[in-house]
């Protein structure tokens, strides 16, 4: 049986999990990894077959550049991460030379999602799910008014960009913090409101923030699998349990949740659905249109949601699945060897 070539461009670490859940599925069907990044030790591409430096492009010449790759390397299947938008609009460069793209091909629909602000409002309209209290702020003074409205109506706050991923530029605001102890301590999230306003007043300007009510109960991801026309799949509820503890749950007002989510937004293939309680109500965080930092965790449920989406866009028959027990799970280091000599590159790396 032939190998399917799949490629990911530049992933986080833990698509080291992704390639080898692909590469050991359960129906024996052999794979050939591919996978660029800017830093080729980078320990996403220990998992890859074959790994290439990646340039530092954007836009279409990035386009342009996985497109010669997927050519070069006869690519089956492309699983994009960076610069998804970009290739959305150009997916038919990949139809043209026959490689598959795991991606939201409706680019509005995607924009919208990956700008958090413009999807809370989509998803206000559509009445599926709670959103936080929120203001959108591009100055020092919309930030105070904005904060001050919410301490006002006994919220605690956070700020994060509109535009951002994971836990990148997250803050919450914190009047009675030691700066002593968080000297001689951990990096914290926590910054006060006088010096969050004097660090934006002083910027000339700065991307546009959201204010918004610091939502303290569970958190829970949900990771979804559809088709490729949207369809769900299976869904797999997974909450943070302290620690790196995390609970497959099976949370029945998630399980709903996640199918309308799919029904409304057909979301093909892997995404995933942050979701955080305040009292007794869930509200939404994100979506995230592409396999979440702790799918592989999710796996453990039974359901290879890296390898299934894969299966899918080649025309294979994935039915429907679901969690069937509640299971408490963790993750721990695993040592790899990247280079066995000083300076050496790893087989099949191209620099």
């Amino acid at each position: 049986m032939k190998s399917v070539n799949v490629y990911f461009n530049r992933w986080f670490s833990v698509a080291y999990h992704y390639m080898n859940l692909i590469r050991g599925n359960e129906d024996g069907m052999p794979f050939r990894i591919f996978a660029t990044h800017p830093d080729i030790h980078h320990m996403s591409l220990q998992g890859a077959d074959v790994a290439e430096k990646e340039p530092a492009l954007t836009g279409l010449p990035y386009v342009e550049f996985c497109v010669d790759f997927c050519r070069r390397h006869a690519i089956d299947i492309f699983i994009p991460r960076l610069h998804m938008l970009d290739i959305s609009r150009h997916a038919h460069l990949f139809d043209e030379i026959g490689t598959k793209v795991l991606v939201c091909r409706d680019a509005e629909l995607l924009e919208s999602v990956m700008i958090k602000d413009s999807f809370y409002e989509n998803v206000r309209a559509k009445g599926i799910m709670a959103i936080p209290d929120y203001h959108v702020v591009r100055s020092a003074e919309d930030f105070e008014a904005a904060y001050r409205d919410f301490a006002a109506k006994g919220h605690r706050v956070c700020f994060k960009p509109t535009e951002s991923e994971g836990g990148l530029g997250f803050r919450i605001i914190d009047n009675n913090r030691s700066p002593l102890q968080e000297l001689l301590g951990y990096v914290t999230q926590l910054i006060s409101f006088e010096e969050a306003r004097r660090i934006l007043a002083e910027a000339r300007t700065f991307p546009d923030l959201m204010v918004m009510e610091l939502l303290e109960g569970y958190e829970y991801s949900i990771d979804c699998l559809a088709d490729g026309e949207g369809r769900l799949l299976a869904a797999v509820p997974r909450r943070k349990a302290g620690g790196r503890l995390r609970l497959l749950e099976r949370h029945a007002g998630f399980m709903e949740l996640a199918a309308k989510v799919a029904e409304t937004y057909r979301l093909p293939y892997n995404f995933n659905i942050q979701m955080k309680y305040n009292g007794e109500t869930p509200k939404l965080l994100e979506i995230n249109p592409r396999m979440s930092g702790g799918l592989h965790i999710s796996c453990l449920s039974g359901i290879n949601f890296p390898y299934l989406a894969v299966k899918s866009a080649l025309g294979g028959e994935v039915p429907r699945m679901e969690l069937q027990r509640d299971i408490l799970a963790a993750h721990i280091e695993q040592p790899v060897i990247v280079t066995e000599k000083e300076n050496s590159a790893p087989p099949d790396v191209v620099n």
